[in-house]
């Protein structure tokens, strides 16, 4: 499945959150990580983030069919994957 990961992390914690998301996602830009994922892998990000985080810090995880969203840029990609799909 496909998945894009947004978080919204208190300054102290961005680093970790941000270096751990680069080991399994392809960086988007700042707080943005997408990309394909299987269920098990899916399980292991949800569970480090959750001990990554904070009680005032925010993680969106958004699923997405594989064969079923296009992507629109508007303005400069700051970091290109080419085709998504």
């Amino acid at each position: 499945m496909y998945v894009i990961v947004v978080y919204d992390v208190d300054v102290k914690r961005v680093a970790k959150v941000h270096r751990f998301l680069r080991t399994h996602l392809h960086w988007r830009q700042n707080s943005v990580f997408e990309g394909e994922v299987s269920r098990a892998q899916l399980y292991e990000i949800k569970r480090t983030l959750e001990g990554l985080i904070d009680g005032e810090d925010s993680v969106l995880i958004y699923e997405l069919p594989n064969d079923s969203f296009n992507l629109h840029v508007i303005g400069v990609d700051k970091s290109p994957v080419g085709d998504v799909i």
